[in-house]
């Protein structure tokens, strides 16, 4: 009879990278290039994050820490990192393992859907990034320390990426509106998605994991961009 020891971080670090492979942001995919004149679009779940200051960051991780990236994300520039942290809400309710995306901000913010802010205790409102008024704040725990974010914590409206050549074919600007419609099984239209315009920026729309889920996204089989 022999005894097996478990390698617990080993184990814990396996079961991560398990869930990272199933829970890893769906995409509809380009597929072949469009002959309509119309740009190819992306729609991209974006599952709960946080964004960190350096200075915040070095507080979690330690003086001098830099991010480490994990997986590049569609728009060029920007990556998960490798590093992770614990958020407390009221009642000691937690959420771990919850993911940085780089590069780091100049302002700290956690992004969840509403079922995540729930099940932390929270009550959040829908914002544009970097918008924290009126939000509340947690814990954040990381390897080297822990820090108060005072407001933050936010459900980042549905918004869609785009360049000046997309928002010329879409006859939008910064900050205007437009529709997304899903062909599902469940299929749907989400009005009102935020436009984010900048120069290099993709055609891409995030939604969150309770919007993707609702439309069965990772089954879609088509979606387009109206006014």
């Amino acid at each position: 009879m022999s005894t097996l020891t478990l390698d617990r971080p080993l184990v814990e670090r396996l079961v991560r990278e398990a869930l990272l492979r199933q829970l890893e942001p769906a995409r509809t995919r380009p597929g072949q290039p469009r002959t309509d004149g119309r740009p190819q679009l992306v729609v991209n779940i974006s599952a709960r994050h946080c964004h960190v200051t350096q200075e915040d960051l070095e507080r979690l991780f330690g003086k001098g820490h830099r991010l480490t990236p994990f997986k590049p994300l569609y728009q060029d520039g920007f990556f998960a990192a490798q590093e992770t942290v614990t958020i407390i809400g009221p009642r000691q309710r937690t959420i771990t393992n919850l993911r940085i995306l780089g590069p780091c901000r100049d302002h700290s913010q956690v992004e969840l859907a509403f079922t995540d802010a729930i099940a932390l205790g929270l009550d959040i409102p829908v914002r544009r990034s970097g918008d924290h008024r009126d939000s509340p704040g947690c814990y954040m725990i990381g390897p080297r320390g822990l820090i108060e974010l005072s407001r933050g914590v936010i459900r980042h409206e549905r918004h869609v990426h785009m360049g000046p050549v997309d928002a010329a074919h879409y006859q939008v600007q910064d900050g205007d509106r437009l529709n997304l419609r899903v062909w599902s099984s469940c299929p749907m239209v989400m009005e009102g998605l935020l436009c984010r315009v900048a120069p290099g920026a993709k055609l891409e729309v995030h939604l969150d994991t309770d919007e993707g889920n609702a439309c069965d996204l990772i089954h879609a089989t088509k979606a387009e961009l109206f006014r």
